[in-house]
């Protein structure tokens, strides 16, 4: 017998068993740690995957998106381009408003990416012209950040109550609750006092609208008096004479005269009225205030949510006091988390419990199951604590790692005990307490060197999954930091706890039980099919030959997909109209869909937006998103739901439809900045070139097949009123161009000319031209401007006006001009044929000079993500031959090993085609995880035939051979077993929500099981005894 205590194991192996009470107590203490972070852990359906993301909104009232992008988006694109960690920018244009969002690689702080932007901004305010605002950056959101959206209705409020009660009391109430990033707000109408002026009463009283802007911002200037000294006191001055109503203002003096002065209220109508909107919203087709709540960066959203039910629940009298209706359950979050968490846990759970009944099965008695079922747990809980010291989130990723390892904890808790089981019995009866440490200090110590070194082969698999760039990386990498945390906590747990919990429950009797009849009986006959198997190896190594091409042939009709489809039971449609589209006609398109959305019995609620949130979005009165919240109903239910879903919107008249899932939509939108799974983008200099190419392009695209829902997200054609000023007319009346500029931008943008303030509220009052007096674009030539002489001129006089085709959206890519086509997959059609599909097709249309087409989104994900797998996976290969070569120490039982491995995966492949699941990104990590176990069950196989020949004595031959697969059959088939059981839960409901990427995940590792066993036990055993060479003092500690 080797001196165990020569080495590192042996020493800690010893320590354990002389201190087994201090380490029981350490474990204990570990589990109950490891309980308390279980309970307190932040859930979440995925881990954090978009990449750190800065927007940077710029109002620009009046502009047009033209105007916007070159006045605005590019001074800010100029500045910000360059800045360190930068990796991506895109921007939006629209009227009024510029959006700008940056992308930062690398693991940096994304405070300091903000930092960073912030000085870089620093000059930028100054050079934006005259009415722009100071671009400002939204708050840091996460990748889900979407945390519910809350629906308001009234049948005794008007909209003007009903929105001003959003802005005023539940949106500040919503802003204090922590993780809370921002509330968007859409719907309703503002409240504001409207100073419409009447263009002929200009004319008649003498009076430019300058003159108008002017009196109403004196009616309502607020001016800071000041303050005396007395002998014994300071005294503050506060003045009063703000007007506060619309009367008020109407009487506001805009032209003194000794006979009658003019007031606002004889050239302009004053009311207390509401501004023009921008956007509306209704739900179950009843007009609303609908409100979007994101978290901040890093919040627990299902605390988040929980702080926002508090606070509702608070204002609860209140609103229904005013006869307000809310609705908090439109769209939440936390359901689909509640969900997916809940049942990944009841899968683990059913699991366990299969584990435990199969180790009490095969151990045959009370006390050795109790060891091997004891260190599960604590392992898994020792691993849910790093994981929560690291900041992990406890989700369908990090939960999926766990499962997967469950083999693996398993694996070394019954290689540890089954052998010490073993040598226990070798030595017989009456040992003293020295002895039987002496017994499982050896026989711990025996096997451990080759786990520790196959630990490391199985973690050195996981390098590729860990070291994955972009989304993929993001999404994956934590399932492989709990799948080492695991199996390390497991190993530690191997050569401390399971040892001295071996000494202390063998205290008292002279050998633990003997095996189990069954065990004995199948090990017989198992040796005598491998006997059988030898004589015919000829036979047997053709076989797998044979099958081990079959499969890999296999793998080439596999169609392949970036992730499946989520079933969360919540959906949203997107409506695109024609551009120029009105609010009211949009929202009349949502009041059929919604109709028709309601026949549907799976549906439990339906509400609509229009257009964008103030300081919110870049959407257009043509587009809306409409929320369909479904009742309760299992996976393959959510799935025929969505397709009647589409069916029932696809003949909505006039709309183009797009209907995702929320999180297929973030992620989407994380990876090409678009809601669809392919997008192509149209680049070029010249915006007429564009608008003329990107129809063209979306046109041959759409015939396409598998292409559908094509569609431009900024088409041409928006109705463009241009007014181009004329410069010698100008210079003919004596009008100064600015002069006519600003009149045009009072009239029809409107101007704000002050505010009025009660308590809380703020209410602006806005100067423009009466609505009546611009119903026709003829209208706004008839505008009056007062010239430097005191003459008024119409603008016709001095511009020419006339309809013309605008943009409604100006959008730029890396800072160069592109026109987007976003589009959907069908027909089993997957994203990378589709984009190979579209680029032959695009092979033979002529574009102008200067425009060439890319193609981004999840097909282009799919190649990083499987070119990444591929580079890193031979890095990982070169790791793993180094580990191979010191555990097995020659070429040909390394070799023995690699050859086999490709037999191992074809069950995984088999088991994708019988269950007609693609090839996704989840099934490639779990062809990654089988190939861990086999390599790790392989190491351990030729490890034993190393062991015996070397350190028993044994002669290498079928004896040799028969008796170490028969020694390592207990422990490979429980390993199997339990692992297969552990994941049948996942795989047997993959399609039920949070279990769509882990269950391909764990079909490919059940079918994979099959050939992998019978790879180690019955392949392997028999290619051993022809090729294999022991006995060289190749293994090492």
């Amino acid at each position: 017998m080797p001196q165990p205590d020569s080495s590192l194991l042996s020493r800690i192996v010893h320590q354990s068993l002389r201190h087994r009470g201090v380490v029981i107590a350490l474990a204990i203490l570990a589990a109950g740690y490891g309980a308390f972070s279980l309970a307190n852990a932040r859930y979440d359906v995925f881990p954090e995957f978009a990449a750190k993301q800065i927007e940077i909104q710029t109002e620009a009232p009046g502009l047009s998106p033209e105007q916007v992008e070159q006045l605005v988006t590019q001074k800010i694109e100029s500045a910000v381009n360059g800045a360190e960690g930068l990796t991506g920018m895109r921007s939006s244009s629209v009227q009024g408003l510029s959006l700008v969002t940056l992308i930062f690689g690398g693991r940096g702080d994304v405070y300091h990416d903000r930092q960073l932007v912030v000085e870089r901004l620093a000059g930028v305010p100054s050079s934006l012209p005259a009415g722009a605002g100071t671009p400002v950056m939204t708050p840091l959101t996460s990748s889900t950040g979407d945390l519910m959206t809350i629906g308001i209705t009234s049948d005794k409020l008007s909209l003007v109550d009903l929105r001003s009660l959003a802005d005023w009391t539940i949106k500040p109430r919503l802003l204090a609750v922590t993780g809370i990033a921002k509330v968007g707000v859409y719907g309703g109408l503002i409240r504001e006092i409207r100073v419409d002026v009447d263009p002929a009463a200009l004319v008649r009283y003498d009076v430019a609208i300058d003159d108008v802007l002017a009196a109403a911002s004196r009616a309502t200037g607020v001016v800071g008096a000041g303050f005396i000294d007395t002998p014994n006191q300071r005294i503050v001055l506060q003045t009063q004479g703000q007007a506060v109503s619309a009367d008020a203002v109407a009487a506001t003096i805009v032209k003194h005269d000794p006979i009658a002065s003019v007031r606002l209220r004889d050239v302009a109508r004053v009311s207390d009225s509401a501004k023009p909107p921008f956007s509306a919203a209704s739900v179950m087709g009843k007009p609303a205030v609908v409100m979007n709540l994101w978290t901040q960066y890093g919040a627990n959203t299902i605390e988040t949510t929980d702080a926002v039910d508090a606070a509702l629940a608070e204002l609860h009298p209140m609103l229904k006091h005013s006869g307000v209706a809310l609705d908090a359950t439109l769209f939440r979050a936390s359901k689909f988390i509640e969900t997916a968490t809940h049942n990944i846990r009841v899968s683990l759970i059913l699991g366990g419990i299969l584990v435990i009944v199969v180790l009490f099965l095969f151990l045959g008695h009370f006390r050795s199951a109790i060891i091997s079922c004891s260190a599960i747990p604590l392992s898994l809980l020792v691993a849910v604590t790093v994981l929560q010291q690291f900041g992990y989130t406890l989700n369908t990723m990090t939960l999926g790692g766990l499962a997967i390892a469950i083999g693996e904890v398993v694996d070394d808790a019954v290689i540890g005990i089954e052998n010490i089981l073993r040598r226990l019995r070798e030595r017989g009866t009456g040992l003293t307490l020295h002895e039987r440490l002496s017994v499982i200090l050896y026989a711990s110590v025996e096997v451990r060197s080759a786990v520790i070194y196959a630990t490391f082969a199985v973690i050195a698999v996981f390098f590729p999954i860990l070291t994955m760039s972009g989304l993929s990386g993001k999404l994956f990498a934590p399932m492989g930091v709990a799948y080492i945390a695991a199996i390390l906590a497991s190993l530690v747990v191997a050569i401390s706890v399971t040892p001295a919990l071996a000494l202390i429950l063998s205290r008292g009797h002279d050998a633990m039980e003997q095996p189990r009849p069954m065990i004995v009986k199948l090990r017989e006959h198992y040796e005598s099919l491998l006997e059988r198997m030898e004589r015919r190896r000829v036979i047997v190594m053709i076989v797998a030959v044979i099958l081990t091409v079959a499969g890999l042939a296999a793998v080439f009709f596999l169609p392949t997909q970036f992730l499946p489809e989520l079933r969360e039971a919540h959906y949203l449609a997107h409506f695109e109209l024609m551009p120029g589209t009105s609010i009211q006609e949009s929202s009349r398109i949502g009041d059929i869909a919604t109709k028709k959305l309601l026949e549907l019995p799976y549906v439990r609620t339906v509400a609509q937006r229009v257009g964008r949130a103030e300081a919110d979005d870049v959407f257009g009165p043509q587009s809306s998103e409409i929320e369909i919240d479904l009742k309760p109903v299992s996976g393959k239910v959510a799935k025929v739901a969505a397709g009647e879903i589409e069916e029932k919107l696809a003949d909505v008249p006039g709309a183009a439809v797009a209907i995702e899932t929320f999180l297929t939509e973030r992620i989407n939108e994380t990876i090409s900045g678009y809601t669809t799974p392919v997008v192509a983008n149209v680049f070029g200099n010249d915006l007429d070139a564009l608008d003329e190419a990107a129809p063209r392009v979306a046109e041959t695209i759409a015939k396409v097949p598998g292409a559908a829902d094509v569609r431009l997200e900024s088409p041409p054609g928006t109705p463009l009123l241009l007014v181009k000023l004329k410069p010698e007319a100008l210079a003919l009346h004596g009008v100064d161009p600015t002069t006519a500029l600003e009149a045009v931008r009072t009239a029809y943008q409107g101007a704000e000319a002050g505010q009025i303030f009660e308590g809380a509220r703020v209410t602006a009052i806005t100067v423009a031209i009466d609505a009546r007096a611009r119903t026709s674009p003829a209208d706004v030539g008839d505008l009056p401007i007062r010239a430097a002489t005191g003459v008024f001129v119409r603008l016709r006089d001095v511009a020419e006006v006339g309809v013309t085709n605008g943009r409604a959206d100006v959008r730029h890519e890396a800072g160069k001009r592109v026109q987007t086509i976003a589009m959907n997959v069908s027909g089993g059609t997957t994203p990378s044929q589709l984009v190979a599909k579209a680029r032959q097709a695009l092979a033979g249309v002529a574009l102008p000079a200067g425009i060439y087409v890319q193609f981004s989104g999840s097909a282009e994900e799919e190649a990083r993500s499987r070119r990444d797998l591929l580079l890193h996976s031979l890095v990982a290969a070169v790791g793993i031959a180094l580990l191979l070569w010191i555990v097995l120490g020659n070429a040909r039982n390394l070799l023995l090993i690699a050859v086999n491995l490709p037999f191992a995966l074809i069950g995984g492949v088999l088991a994708l085609l019988a269950t007609r699941q693609p090839l996704s990104i989840g099934a490639t990590v779990g062809f990654v995880t089988l190939f861990g176990i086999t390599l790790r069950n392989s190491i351990m196989m030729l490890s034993h035939y190393e062991h015996l020949v070397e350190q028993e004595g044994e002669t290498w031959g079928e004896h040799a051979a028969v008796r170490g697969a028969s020694e390592r059959l207990v422990p490979i088939l429980m390993t199997s077993i339990v692992t297969a059981l552990g994941l049948l839960p996942l795989a047997l409901a993959a399609d039920s929500p949070g279990r769509e990427i882990e269950g391909p995940m764990a079909i490919v590792i059940l079918g994979g099981l099959i050939t992998s066993t019978v790879l180690n036990l019955l392949v392997l055993p028999t290619l051993a005894l022809r090729f294999g060479k022991f006995g060289a003092s190749q293994l090492r500690d």
